[in-house]
């Protein structure tokens, strides 16, 4: 329990240090010494303890800063990778890929210049929306109502272009409904959402057909066991529908929970995944 508490106190240190100096985007071994402790030992505890590297967890709050930043119409990509603390705009673009799945330039324009496909189709649980860009699929949405859903994507990427087709990418993705899952290509996402997101939506990917996993559960693997609320909220918020499978996160208590596209639905893609692995 004593190590227990100088760990803590550790790994305390460690993230305060990472916070007040990220502009000076502090290496490993510097951080290490800050808390006493051989860098191979700190980034196995700091890992063990944030549930992220060190490496990450600086990632993350610069990128947070530079979005910050990028709000502002009158900060130019120089001016936010100075003031992050990088060493020019190649290492902000590299960041931004890495991260957010979109160039900083991207973000800072809520999408504009960014060309958007999307199609509609059929699924075993009703009409979808899906879009695509050229580096994956970006939204895919059940839908009853395709003005409504399209009004919905748009809200996603506002100053995107958009135009209605079916692409390769897109295809790819509809196999998953039809075909064994396990012969697929793998399927690009192109995702944008906060780091927290992002880790919860990867969490998800890692969940098999056929089984489940609970809020709590989700939020031991990604290394918040305390954030069980946050992670339904990012649950709730996943802009890709099947493909992400936040259908597969029920309740500690064993109830379905809710599902963005309905409780009847999220049952019945339960019960189809149950079928489809039971053979």
């Amino acid at each position: 329990m004593m190590e227990d508490g100088t760990n803590y106190d550790r790994i305390a240190t460690a993230i305060d240090y990472i916070k007040t100096h990220f502009r000076e985007q502090p290496d490993l071994n510097e951080v290490a010494e800050k808390v006493h402790l051989s860098p191979f030992h700190f980034q196995r505890l700091f890992t063990d303890w944030a549930g992220v590297s060190p490496k990450k967890f600086l990632q993350y709050l610069s990128i947070e800063h530079a979005k910050s930043m990028l709000q502002d119409k009158n900060a130019t990509l120089f001016d936010t990778a100075f003031d992050t603390g990088l060493s020019g705009t190649g290492r902000l673009h590299d960041l931004f890929i890495g991260i957010e799945g979109m160039t900083p330039g991207e973000y800072k324009n809520g999408g504009e210049a960014l060309s958007i496909n999307y199609s509609f189709a059929e699924s075993p649980f009703g009409e979808i929306i899906v879009a695509s860009t050229p580096k994956g699929i970006c939204y895919l949405a059940f839908t009853d109502d395709r003005d409504k859903a399209l009004a919905e994507l748009k809200t996603q990427f506002p100053h995107a272009r958009y135009r209605q087709t079916v692409d390769i990418i897109q295809q790819n993705a509809l196999y998953i409904f039809s075909q064994d899952w396990n012969s697929l290509s793998d399927i690009k996402l192109h995702l944008k959402g906060t780091p927290f997101q992002l880790k919860v939506w990867e969490a998800l990917l890692n969940i098999p057909i056929g089984r489940l996993s609970t809020y709590r559960a989700i939020s031991e693997t990604i290394g918040n066991p305390g954030a069980s609320r946050a992670v339904g909220s990012a649950v709730g918020s996943n802009p890709v529908a099947f493909l992400i499978p936040c259908h597969r996160v029920i309740r500690s208590t064993g109830e379905t929970g809710g599902y963005h596209w309905g409780n009847t639905r999220k049952r019945a893609i339960i019960g189809w995944e149950a079928a489809k692995t039971s053979h």
